[in-house]
Order: C-alpha cells, then structure tokens, then sequence
C-alpha cells in the first residue's frame, strides 16, 4: 500500500516548511517553533525601543530649566541692584539741590518772572555761581577794609607816641613851655610824624 504524499505543515504567516527531509516531520515542527519565537521576541524588542524613544528625556528638560531659572534669576537681580542703585544716585543729586536752595539766599527769594513754580535745577545752579561771585566780590572788599582800617591803626598809634613825646619834653623843659611854639616848630612835628607814619605803613 503507497504511503499518502508528505504534507508540508503552514505556518502562522501563510508560508510551508518542507518536511521532506524528516521522516517524521520533527524538525520541522521545531523549526516552526523557533520561527515563532524568534519572531515575537524581535517584535517585542521594535516595541520596546519604539516605547522607549517616544518618551521624553524629562531629567535633561528638567536640568535646561533649573539653567533658565538661573539665568533670569540672576538677571533680575542685576536689574534690580541696577535700579536701587540708580535711585540712590538721583536722590543724592535731588537732596544736594534742596540744599542748595536752603543755603542760597537768592533761591529762597521770590522770583516773581516765573511765579510760583519750582525752581529748574539750571536756575538753581545759575543763583549759586552768582552767589559765589558776589562773596568772592565781598571777600575781597572786606579784606581791602580791613587793610586800610589796619593803617589807620597805626598811624593813630604813631602820632600818640609823637605827642607823647612832645608832652615828655615840654614837662623836662617847663621854661620852654611859657612860650609860644611857633609855626615853623609846629609844621616840623607834623612833618616828623607824617614821615614816621610813611615808613611804617609802606
């Protein structure tokens, strides 16, 4: 009796092993096996690499944003010692005008060209360079004063010690006294003090 033809066993995918070098259709059966296996574990792996470079690499979004959060922080805090320390320097220079027109007369005074406004910091400043002028002006007038005041000074103290002298003589000499002192002795004792008060005043 003829032994009924080999029948090649389909695998899932459609496809035939040929069995016709097994007797007993073993191999075959084995090779399927491995087939199936083999081929649901190279799934898995596309599976589980397609898993993996779709989710997010959050350590490295998370150490970006800390270095951004840094950055700006950091900015603030220029622009904000920045802007303290630009206050600082505009109330410093607005104190230093109050002072100015607390201390020049001449600001205080009513300027009645412009009312009652503020004062501009270039009037301020203009009242205060004429201020200076003018007392640099009175400085210099008091001292010219105070020198010619200085010479008056000593030629008051020069004709005492003339006269001193003229008294100390005629009290040594009291015959002399009961004459008249004449024109010409009169006009030598101013002349003497008149040279005594040239040498020293120049």
């Amino acid at each position: 009796m003829a032994e009924p033809p080999s029948v090649s066993p389909e695998t899932p995918w459609g496809g035939k092993v040929d069995t016709s070098y097994s007797d007993n259709g073993l191999d075959s059966v084995l090779f399927v096996e491995n087939r199936k296996k083999g081929n649901i574990v190279s799934r898995a792996n596309s599976i589980g690499s397609t898993s993996a470079s779709s989710v997010p690499n959050t350590d490295d979004e998370d150490s970006d944003y800390q270095q951004d959060t840094y950055k700006e922080t950091y900015k603030d805090r220029r622009r904000r010692a920045h802007t303290q320390a630009e206050q600082k320097r505009r109330d410093a220079i607005k104190k230093g005008y109050d002072d100015l027109q607390a201390i020049v007369p001449t600001c205080q005074q009513q300027d009645f060209s412009i009312g009652s406004q503020k004062l501009s910091k270039a009037i301020v400043l203009q009242k205060t360079i004429d201020y200076i002028q003018f007392l640099h002006k009175e400085k210099k007038k008091q001292e010219e004063e105070v020198t010619t005041l200085r010479k008056d000074v000593m030629a008051l103290k020069i004709m005492k010690v003339n006269y001193e002298e003229i008294v100390k003589a005629h009290q040594d000499n009291p015959s002399e006294g009961k004459n008249q002192v004449s024109d010409q002795t009169l006009r030598d004792i101013v002349i003497g003090v008149l040279q005594r008060l040239k040498s020293q005043l120049y």
